[in-house]
């Protein structure tokens, strides 16, 4: 499909062509990209340019817009991996599309049309395996709209590897209601927090993000916990993201020394924890309950609908768990991939690099099994 083409339907389901819906593949700019997410409820830190050129390199990126009569409908940034020069390889697209635009409601057109924008661009154009994992939550309205959009793709089985597990708080009650909701245990340390003299500093610089860190290594060395996050790798993306875009970094201070931190992104309509650190002076403190409750209060504040609390496992990491449980959100998880794929080496290939990524994680023997490693 060329850049800028008018977008045709599927003729095995609708021979009609259909002029109001366009397609644009990597036409826009950075500055666009970045200005035409805020006009989606669904956007998230995960479709930002940024985190794409940080994350999986500039080179590797695709961007396809969907227009429909000229007005943006939907946006998706998906990584492209070629291990060799030849026609296949995968494409991987996380945490979209977006096709949620703001103030409306979900246009199940416009997400029917992505699906098949992006079916036809990168897996009977370009002959890759197109993987998606979409930021839609199992039972909810949106994901009825999005697996019937999707109904052609492939959804991968449910298992502990491959599901993405939270508890998601919905901010519509008051601040009051919030408060009384919240785990009786929860509530009281949160209480204590308020009594111990902290301050809460906020921001989205370098600095506090760097302060951040320091405390984060405190914590990776007094719990020597293995982990895939690479808070440098988020150093740089906030460096990288627009002002408005950037994640909002909370450093809570006893005695003027910084004794806790969070880092969460704000996007959209709703918010995602990422990043929580205790200094070592910090573990009386009651710093993190402060924390929460004050990003909450000004999520509230700022008119977001929703805080995804982050990925939690109840057997794997039991302290994380119950700390987040006791928000009170709605327990709940992401579908599993959606996967679609024409071409047989494509298929092959990733699938085997796949296996055994899952089987000998530590041997890299291929090259788009060590490429698919980072893929999330």
């Amino acid at each position: 499909m060329s850049q800028g083409a008018v977008l045709t339907r599927d003729k095995e389901l609708d021979p009609v062509l259909d002029p109001v819906w366009q397609i644009e593949v990597d036409r826009a700019t950075r500055a666009e990209w970045s200005s035409m997410l805020d006009l989606f409820d669904d956007a998230n830190i995960y479709q930002t340019w940024s985190y794409g050129a940080v994350r999986w390199g500039r080179k590797n990126l695709s961007h396809l817009v969907l227009k429909h009569n000229g007005e943006v409908a939907g946006m998706a940034q998906i990584r492209i991996i070629r291990p060799t020069r030849f026609n296949f390889g995968m494409a991987y697209l996380r945490w979209g599309p977006l096709c949620h635009r703001r103030g409306r409601e979900l246009d199940a057109e416009a997400a029917s049309y992505m699906a098949r924008a992006l079916q036809e661009e990168y897996v009977s154009k370009r002959g890759l395996l197109l993987q998606i994992l979409p930021n839609v939550f199992v039972g909810s309205p949106r994901a009825e709209t999005f697996q019937s959009a999707f109904s052609r793709f492939t959804q991968e089985p449910r298992t502990s590897a491959n599901t993405y597990r939270t508890f998601v708080l919905d901010l519509a009650p008051s601040i009051e209601e919030l408060r009384r909701n919240l785990d009786k245990k929860w509530r009281n340390q949160l209480t204590r927090s308020e009594k111990n003299g902290l301050k809460i500093v906020t921001g989205n610089a370098t600095d506090e993000y760097r302060t951040f860190c320091q405390m984060y290594a405190q914590m990776r060395k007094r719990k020597a916990f293995e982990t895939t996050v690479d808070v440098e790798e988020f150093r740089r993306l906030q460096e990288d993201l627009p002002e408005p875009h950037r994640m909002r970094v909370l450093i809570c201070e006893q005695d003027g020394l910084p004794v806790a931190g969070l880092v969460a992104s704000a996007m959209g309509n709703s918010a995602i924890y990422l990043l929580g650190a205790t200094s070592d002076d910090g573990l009386e403190a009651k710093g993190a309950y402060l924390l929460q409750w004050t990003l909450i209060q000004w999520l509230k504040e700022s008119g977001f609908q929703w805080y995804d609390l982050g990925g939690i496992n109840p057997e794997g990491n039991p302290g994380v768990y119950l700390f987040k449980r006791g928000l009170s959100g709605n327990d709940a998880s992401q579908l599993t991939p959606l996967v679609a794929c024409d071409n047989l080496v494509s298929s092959t290939v990733v699938k085997a690099s796949l296996a055994v990524q899952h089987a000998m994680r530590s041997l890299g023997a291929l090259h788009l099994g060590r490429a698919l490693r980072s893929a999330g």
